[in-house]
């Protein structure tokens, strides 16, 4: 019994000093949580031991940041986005394949844009494209590209200020790729002129615009290299020396400045060299010394005049300096003489190097092309030339260029363009492959269409062929223009037209006066 009574003590004397153990041992972890809880926390917010660098440390930098964000927000006031609604202009295309995707690998040249297939009759479209611009004056004139307004039937300008007003065209010109524009608005921000002529590589440059629609960007480069010649394989003519930059110009940047560290406008952003079509380091801008005296024209005349010589040059170099007798690698040789052209009757010659203009030396072709563009028409220059090897001064007056054009156009009015709007080409091998013709069809092929001309009236389109005038047949361009110039003043002109595969009647009605 006693036995069974101590047994039985005992265990309860050992469930008693269980939970008090237990509670120990809890107590004790959760002392030992407490104490390691606050020191997990440090350790996730553990305040860094370096420390931020001092403002002398860095005041060159600092004092770079605030001299560019004083310069953007002094200048970005005055850019704005220009938004344009134009009429595309019409093409065709083969089955398959969509207008505007033609082969750009440069190995095939089609003279109307787009090859042409049957059952393709091309509609009008509205095309919807934006660019930059940057207000010059309180009243409201902008400078833009060119290209961006080209076409516009509508311009829409977005300020700064986040208002949409209203545009209308002043002026344009195509060689420089400049135009101006205006609103009807006083006392706006405007950025200030700079000379582009001071610019030496190395030197800051900003670039304000609306790349790919995003509004009021601003980069930052320099001046990688001035002076770069006109890329356009179509036309020679165009000046070039053009500020080449590295702050980055991407497509919406067009009509957007490039200022200097003044805040002036040195450049107006026209188009960068790309593989992929983004910035690559290599953006382009028109220099202000050939943007300014366009723009006061514009806004003067509605239009520019460019001056004319009439001849081809290209630069001289180290390689060709001594087969012209010139000592130094500079100037611009003539490598062309158009005739009756002003440089012809002023006694020009291939071979010539010109070396000064009006006193003045002449670094390269480029230079003194943009030059004399800049000049109006029936200024006489005075040309320091070099000939085989002796100095001689010619004066040139010069002509307006474009000039010759108008005359061409003229004179073929007389076979049927200016007073029918009908540009016409012989219709050759490689051209009927691309209309898909068949070997019966002859004729001549028109190649353009003046807007709201007799030809335009009538219908007639990039492609169709000219088979008849007047019930006549005919076998080329120049049997339709000499057809068409025949016609007695007043009297409608009947031409039947291959076109899309079949052939039609289409009535030219004689415009009003002709």
């Amino acid at each position: 019994m006693r036995t069974r009574i101590e047994s039985t003590w005992k265990k309860l004397i050992s469930r008693r000093l269980v939970a008090p153990t237990l509670a120990i041992v809890m107590a004790g972890s959760l002392a030992a949580y407490q104490a390691a809880k606050p020191v997990d926390a440090r350790a996730a917010v553990a305040a860094p031991t370096a420390t931020p660098l001092d403002d002398n440390s860095v005041g060159a930098l600092l004092s770079l940041d605030h001299a560019m964000e004083t310069l953007a927000a002094r200048v970005t006031p005055a850019i704005v986005n220009v938004t344009v609604t134009s009429r595309s202009k019409p093409e065709m295309a083969t089955e398959g394949q969509e207008p505007g995707n033609g082969d750009d690998d440069g190995q095939q040249i089609n003279p109307f844009g787009q090859f042409f297939g049957h059952g393709m009759r091309p509609q009008p479209e509205i095309e919807h494209g934006l660019g930059s611009g940057v207000i010059i004056s309180p009243d409201g004139y902008i400078v833009t590209n060119n290209h961006v307004v080209d076409g516009a039937m509508d311009i829409r300008v977005t300020m700064s200020d986040r208002r949409i007003l209203p545009a209308k065209l002043v002026g344009k010109d195509a060689l420089t790729d400049l135009a101006v524009i205006k609103v009807n608005q006083t006392n706006l921000p405007n950025a200030p002129w700079g000379d582009s002529t001071q610019l030496h590589p190395g030197q800051t440059v900003l670039a304000f615009g609306n790349p790919f629609g995003f509004r009021f960007t601003v980069t930052r480069g320099i001046v990688s290299a001035l002076n770069r010649p006109n890329p356009s394989v179509t036309d020679r003519r165009k000046p070039g020396q053009f500020i080449q930059t590295d702050a980055a110009i991407n497509p919406g940047n067009s009509g957007g400045p490039l200022v200097n560290a003044h805040g002036e406008v040195v450049g107006i952003n026209t188009f960068l060299i790309s593989s992929s079509g983004g910035f690559s380091g290599m953006g382009f801008a028109i220099p202000s010394q050939i943007v300014r005296p366009t723009v006061e024209s514009l806004i003067r005349t509605g239009k520019m005049q460019h001056g004319y010589m009439g001849v081809g040059i290209s630069d001289v170099t180290p390689e060709n300096s001594k087969f012209f007798d010139v000592n130094t690698a500079a100037g611009a040789v003539v490598t062309q003489v158009e005739p009756a052209s002003p440089g012809a009757k002023a006694g020009l010659k291939v071979g010539d190097v010109i070396s000064e203009l009006n006193g003045t030396k002449v670094s390269d072709a480029g230079e003194l092309q943009a030059e004399v563009g800049l000049k109006q028409p029936g200024t006489t220059i005075r040309l320091g030339i070099l000939r085989n090897g002796k100095s001689e001064t010619l004066p040139v007056t010069l002509g307006e260029m474009g000039a010759r054009d108008r005359t061409a156009d003229s004179s073929a009015g007389e076979h049927g363009k200016a007073r029918w709007g009908l540009g016409l080409g012989d219709l050759t091998p490689d051209i009927r492959q691309q209309l898909q013709a068949p070997e019966n069809v002859h004729g001549a092929v028109v190649e353009q269409v003046q807007p709201g001309s007799a030809a335009d009236n009538a219908g007639l389109q990039r492609g169709d062929v000219i088979l008849e005038v007047n019930r006549k047949p005919v076998q080329s361009a120049s049997d339709v223009k000499q057809a068409l110039s025949g016609v007695t003043t007043g009297q409608d002109a009947l031409v039947l037209v291959w076109s899309n595969g079949g052939n039609t009647f289409r009535v030219l009605h004689a415009p009003e006066g002709a």
